[in-house]
C-alpha cells in the first residue's frame, strides 16, 4: 500500500511504520543551522546535549560554533554525537585553503565536505556547469586518500533550466558519481520537482539528504504536515534501494529546536529510528 499525501500521514502512522519498503534503519543527524538561534540562547554545550537527548546521531555543520577542532570533537564526543557532515564553501576546498580544510575535519571525523550553494558565475551557463563539475571532480580525488568525499547541496533555484537542462542534470549528469548529490527533499518539493526522480536517476549518490517539508503550498510547516505535500514513504524507499542514502539529516529554514524535536518524534512514529 502506498500512502498517497502527507497531509494523511497522521491517521495512518500505525501503518506507515509496519509497512514494508525496503526500511532499513539510517542514522538521523541534524543541521545545526536548524537551531541557530536556540544555540546562541543555550549555549553550545547545552544545545547538543538537547539534541542527543531528542535522538539524534550525528549533525551536520554549517560553521564551526566559534570552536577550533579540538574543543569541537570533545563537544561531540561527550554527547555521543558523530559528525555527518558539513556545509563547505567551495573556495576552502582549493588551493591554499585545502589543506587547513581537511586537517580541520579530519580532527572532528567528518568525512563530507558538502557545498552549500553555488554563485552565479557557476550557474550562469551550461559551459560554467559542467567546469564546476569538472572542479568537483579534481576536488574528489584529492579528498580520497584522506577518506573524505565532496558534493553538492541543492535549492529550489538549481531546478531552473538552462538551454532545455536543469541546473541540477547538467551538474550531476557530469559530476563524477563520486560527488555527492546531497538532495534537499523540502527545496526539491517547493520546486515541485519529485526526489524520487532524481535519486533513481543518480543511484548510489545521495550519501545524506536533507528531511525538511515541501513550501510549495506554504513556508513554516512540519514534515508530514497537511501543506507538507512530498510522498514520504516514496522518498524514504527511493533513498534506502537505489539512493545509497547513509544519513538523514534533519533541516528547516528559520527553524527551532522545538521543531527539531517534533520532526524526530514524528520519524519515530513513522518507524524511521
Amino acid at each position: 500500500m502506498t500512502l498517497a499525501a502527507a497531509g494523511s500521514f497522521h491517521a495512518t502512522q500505525s501503518l506507515f511504520a509496519a509497512e514494508d519498503y525496503g526500511g532499513k534503519k539510517i542514522p538521523i543527524g541534524l543541521q545545526l543551522y536548524t537551531i541557530g538561534g536556540d544555540m546562541r540562547r543555550m549555549g553550545n554545550e547545552a544545545a547538543l546535549a538537547t539534541v542527543a537527548k531528542a535522538g539524534y546521531k550525528g549533525v551536520e555543520f554549517a560553521g564551526t560554533l566559534g570552536l577550533d577542532a579540538k574543543a569541537l570533537r570533545k563537544l561531540l564526543d561527550d554527547n555521543g554525537l558523530k559528525a555527518c557532515g558539513a556545509h563547505v564553501r567551495l573556495e576552502a576546498l582549493q588551493g591554499a585553503e585545502f589543506e587547513k580544510t581537511v586537517e580541520f575535519h579530519k580532527a572532528i571525523g567528518n568525512t563530507r565536505l558538502i557545498a552549500p550553494s553555488l554563485g552565479g558565475k557557476y550557474t550562469s551557463s551550461k559551459k560554467a556547469l559542467e567546469d564546476v563539475a569538472d572542479a568537483f571532480g579534481e576536488i574528489a580525488d584529492k579528498l580520497k586518500p584522506f577518506g573524505m568525499r565532496t558534493g553538492f547541496h541543492c535549492h529550489p533555484g538549481e531546478f531552473r533550466q538552462i538551454d532545455g537542462e536543469t541546473i541540477w542534470d547538467i551538474f550531476f549528469s557530469r559530476a563524477k558519481k563520486e560527488v555527492i548529490m546531497q538532495c534537499d527533499l523540502g527545496h526539491m518539493g517547493t520546486a515541485g520537482v519529485d526526489p524520487v526522480k532524481y535519486l533513481t536517476k543518480y543511484p548510489g549518490r545521495a550519501s545524506t539528504v536533507h528531511v525538511k517539508p515541501s513550501a510549495k503550498k506554504a513556508r513554516g510547516g512540519l514534515v508530514g504536515g497537511p501543506d507538507d505535500d512530498l510522498n514520504w514513504p516514496e522518498v524514504f524507499k527511493a533513498c534506502e534501494t537505489v539512493g545509497g542514502t547513509e544519513w538523514y539529516v534533519v533541516e528547516y529554514d528559520g527553524g527551532s529546536m522545538e521543531k527539531a524535536e517534533k520532526t524526530i518524534e514524528i520519524l519515530r512514529q513513522w518507524g524511521k529510528c
